[in-house]
């Protein structure tokens, strides 16, 4: 195990100074985006430089925590080793109502709390509405994850 994985082998996001705020806002059981504090537009996922009109200068909105799923894939083994145990299991990307250009990729799972492999893959469709939900996963991430709206 190293800072970049949980005890059973799970990948961790890293926190930086671009990311810091959304992980934050997630532990709160809020979803953000990235704003410019110029021009106002939204980026995801969060850097340094607006790149429309490179002001470095960003604040953080809060996201309805709804949308669409654009697009998806079902993951099948060879994977990490953690991750057999769910395989296969959907990875979703998922467009915000907010701004349909925000595109945040997690899992459509049954409810909060449940497993990544909750949702019978079948019945995955892209433009299903889902709304966010968070999972805890140590004190510093708890992941946005995605439920049926």
């Amino acid at each position: 195990m190293d800072s970049l994985t949980t005890p059973d082998g799970y990948l961790l996001p890293v926190l930086d100074d671009d990311s810091i705020g959304f992980w934050e806002a997630t532990r709160r059981g809020m979803l953000v985006v990235q704003a410019c504090a110029q021009c106002d537009r939204l980026r995801f996922p969060p850097r340094p430089m607006c790149p429309w009109c490179r002001s470095l200068e960003s604040t953080w909105k809060e996201s309805s925590g709804r949308g669409t799923i654009w697009s998806f894939v079902i993951a099948h083994p060879p994977l990490l080793p953690a991750y057999l145990q769910f395989s296969p299991y959907n990875c979703i990307v998922v467009a915000l109502d907010d701004d349909p250009s925000i595109r945040m990729v997690g899992n459509l799972v049954a409810s909060a709390g449940a497993p990544l492999n909750s949702v019978d893959n079948s019945e995955l469709q892209i433009g299903t509405n889902v709304k966010v939900v968070f999972d805890k996963l140590n004190d510093e991430i708890t992941l946005p994850r995605w439920i049926r709206a």
